[in-house]
């Protein structure tokens, strides 16, 4: 008869119970795989090969009794970390789309929410163009082959121990919103100066010729200047996109 002792089973499990546990909770909060169109038998599926196909690449671990105080800790700690790399790159998708939120606000888009409350409050065309962009730009650049490889990597940076909040201490995620607000600014900002200029123009000719209706004419004038310069920003924007998406992976490895 074949008999298996608990030291043997928590041997056998510890060293991919909490790779599965911390990929999980990457998947559970990263753009593209966090959607409700991804099922979550596919999610604990992907989490648990991600956690055997890594298994040469992870430190050794010591066996913790799964029913204990220290290991409740640690299944804390993994959830927080995967949860903030996920973060992280959903940070970088929100710059992006902060970005053609500001692009479609200087384009005028934002006037379909006089007409459509419902429409507005889930941002403006322009904004949910660029996000499915990004989204089209994450996986041709390979950025969840990145993910992948930040998240091995962080079992040695971060390695599984008995306090959950120390990796809160040492990346300090509260602080990764500017990070928002300056990529997003640096990619809409020559869309952005590139309009301005248009509405300084048509308020010269508002003022020299008051007999034209600016609104009827300048609308149609600021939507195809915004949409040649969108057509035009899009080439630009692997280039900040994969630094920003670097920068945030590299406090992981």
């Amino acid at each position: 008869m074949i008999s298996v002792t608990e030291a043997q089973l928590l041997a056998w499990l510890t060293p991919v119970f909490w790779p599965f546990v911390r990929a999980l909770a990457l998947l559970a909060s990263l753009p593209v795989f966090s959607q409700r169109a991804v099922p979550t038998r596919v999610k604990i599926g992907l989490a648990l090969f991600i956690a055997l196909a890594a298994q040469p690449s992870l430190p050794a671990m010591r066996p913790v009794a799964l029913d204990s105080l220290p290991a409740f800790t640690m299944v804390v700690q993994q959830m927080l970390v995967g949860l903030a790399l996920g973060f992280s790159v959903r940070i970088v998708f929100s710059a992006v789309e902060l970005a053609g939120e500001l692009m479609g606000l200087q384009m005028g888009l934002n006037f379909a929410g006089f007409f459509d409350p419902v429409s507005a409050s889930q941002g403006t065309a322009s904004a949910r163009f660029m996000g499915t962009m990004v989204a089209f730009l994450f996986v041709l650049i390979g950025g969840h082959l990145a993910i992948i490889g930040a998240l091995v990597r962080s079992f040695e940076v971060f390695p599984v121990g008995d306090e959950p909040f120390a990796f809160l201490r040492a990346t300090q995620p509260h602080l990764w919103g500017r990070e928002v607000f300056s990529l997003g600014l640096w990619i809409a900002l020559p869309l952005v100066g590139m309009l301005l200029f248009v509405n300084l123009v048509l308020g010269v000719i508002a003022r020299v010729a008051p007999q034209i209706s600016i609104f009827s004419v300048g609308f149609p004038i600021t939507l195809a200047v915004g949409l040649i310069g969108m057509l035009l920003t899009l080439p630009l924007m692997e280039q900040p996109f994969a630094m920003a998406l670097q920068r945030m992976l590299a406090q992981f490895q």
